[in-house]
């Protein structure tokens, strides 16, 4: 390897607070301004198209998401292997991973294609609850999401190859563009098509244009890859044994969480698709703060937990912390004001539908925030079969929680069975990581304590109806909230946010 990434390559391997804190900044970047096109585009988008049509777009997102999970888990797989070998006498192996994990990724993504292609018209015809006219809109629509998925699941093994790297700024100078994009990119083709054939297209067109520039930019970071294109059968089977787990997590943790939106459909209809996934949308858009974090911890996992598990714990203990201060006030002031801010921002008529939905899914999502710590940590240690063995054990569970609740409570019992498995998951996933890492017990108990009380003030919460007490509510939650954060920082993280303030 050169010089240049010999010299990257003895910094990225001492994980600095400094560096984690600008690699976590970079991945907020990234995730966050395109919250802010959503916020703008969504009831654009609602209006324009109309709630159905609507509807059945939220699912054309999802599948695009979903259809993610024909890598094998070989972007996660990739970024492991990758990150392990810095710094070591393997560094010369990094362009044989790359050319043997990239060509089974988009191999993996014919046999994607393939499935959703063959069907579509099965799921146009029979599980949407559409119109004639929709379902002929949206038959095309997912013939093209077929053609693209190959690319679109590439994208992912770029990102991981980058982020063993740890090149977060160059992954979020793409994303941060493209991101805003899937979003404003439809609001562009509004004034000629309301078809969801041309709003399929353009979302495909600015995935099309990330995967150029995230290639561009491997080649360009690691100029061995162009010296050395050597696709190594060797490779495949420590690039599947570890992916095939993440992959049986990747296929059932998104059928967990986007399989209510398919029975919603089918037992319900196609509107309150849009009256139940537009605050999940939204609320999930604050698993940013954990999905940056959780972009930078799994690659130092996988290099510490081999060398420093005290460094180790202690990382994983902050990320706790930072994931609380940073999701708590936000989902208690959304979960207090539900219906004020669905009323402001899509009307009455749509707040009264969703309100109590957006309230069950804010305690779903914070469950669901802390629960990615313990899988960046399970993973980095090298035992993904663990977590995906769980999400095998929830699904039959959940499918009988999911029905029951639906039948009887309509979109807000799919909330709530919901809120049931995310607080589930994350107490077995905290459990798994204290058995694993036994150096994390303090941290896990200290969450421990801090979830059952928040659980009780959402709860409050809820039964408070006038404006001034939820405003008088909030604030006196807030105040002793942040003096509780302040108490548990550490003196480095003191110093270091007073000096922020300063600035």
């Amino acid at each position: 390897m050169s010089s240049t990434i010999n010299g990257d390559i003895a910094k990225v391997i001492k994980p600095t607070r400094q560096r984690l804190v600008n690699n976590v900044l970079f991945n907020l970047s990234g995730q966050g301004l395109p919250l802010l096109a959503a916020l703008f585009a969504i009831p654009l988008l609602i209006k324009a198209l109309g709630i159905d049509r609507f509807g059945i777009f939220t699912l054309i997102w999802v599948v695009v998401g979903y259809f993610g999970l024909f890598d094998l888990g070989i972007a996660r797989a990739m970024t492991k292997l990758v990150a392990e070998r810095f710094g070591t006498a393997r560094e010369n192996e990094i362009p044989g991973i790359f050319w043997t994990a990239i060509p089974v990724v988009l191999l993996s993504g014919l046999v994607g294609a393939l499935i959703l292609f063959t069907s579509a018209s099965g799921v146009a015809q029979y599980i949407l609850k559409a119109s004639p006219e929709l379902q002929r809109e949206t038959l095309p629509a997912f013939y093209l999401l077929a053609l693209s998925i190959p690319m679109v699941i590439s994208i992912a093994g770029l990102n991981g190859f980058l982020e063993a790297l740890q090149r977060f700024g160059l992954i979020n100078l793409v994303r941060i563009p493209l991101g805003v994009f899937s979003f404003l990119g439809p609001l562009l083709v509004l004034p000629y098509s309301h078809n969801l054939y041309a709003l399929t297209a353009i979302l495909l067109a600015g995935r099309a244009l990330e995967f150029v520039a995230l290639f561009i930019l491997c080649l360009k970071v690691l100029p061995d890859l162009r010296r050395s294109i050597r696709f190594r059968v060797a490779y495949i089977r420590p690039l599947l044994s570890f992916g095939g787990w993440i992959t049986v997590s990747s296929v059932v943790g998104p059928f967990l969480t986007y399989l209510d939106r398919f029975f919603i459909s089918a037992l319900i209809s196609v509107a309150a698709i849009a009256y139940y996934a537009t605050p999940y949308s939204i609320l999930g858009k604050l698993l940013i703060i954990p999905g940056a974090l959780v972009g930078v911890l799994f690659p130092t996992f996988a290099l510490l937990l081999g060398q420093n598990r005290e460094q180790a714990a202690q990382m994983f203990y902050r990320s706790t912390k930072y994931v609380i201060f940073a999701m708590f006030p936000l989902l208690l002031i959304l979960f207090t004001f539900a219906h004020e801010a669905l009323t402001l921002w899509l009307g009455e008529e749509f707040a009264s539908h969703s309100t109590v939905v957006l309230q069950w899914l804010a305690i779903g999502i914070f469950m669901n925030g802390l629960a990615q710590l313990p899988v960046a940590l399970i993973h980095g240690n090298g035992r993904p079969e663990l977590v995906a063995k769980l999400h095998l054990a929830e699904l039959p569970l959940y499918l009988l929680a999911l029905i029951g609740l639906l039948e009887k409570y309509g979109i807000a019992g799919v909330a709530m069975a919901g809120v049931a498995r995310f607080t589930v998951d994350t107490l077995v996933l905290f459990l798994i990581a204290r058995h694993l890492v036994p150096e994390t017990d303090f941290s896990i108990k200290r969450t421990a304590k801090f979830v059952l009380v928040a659980i009780g003030v959402f709860i409050l919460a809820a039964t408070i109806s006038t404006l001034h007490f939820k405003v008088m509510y909030c604030l006196a939650i807030l105040l002793i909230f942040s003096f509780w954060a302040w108490s548990i920082l550490d003196a480095g993280e003191k110093k270091l946010l007073l000096d922020l303030t300063k600035k």
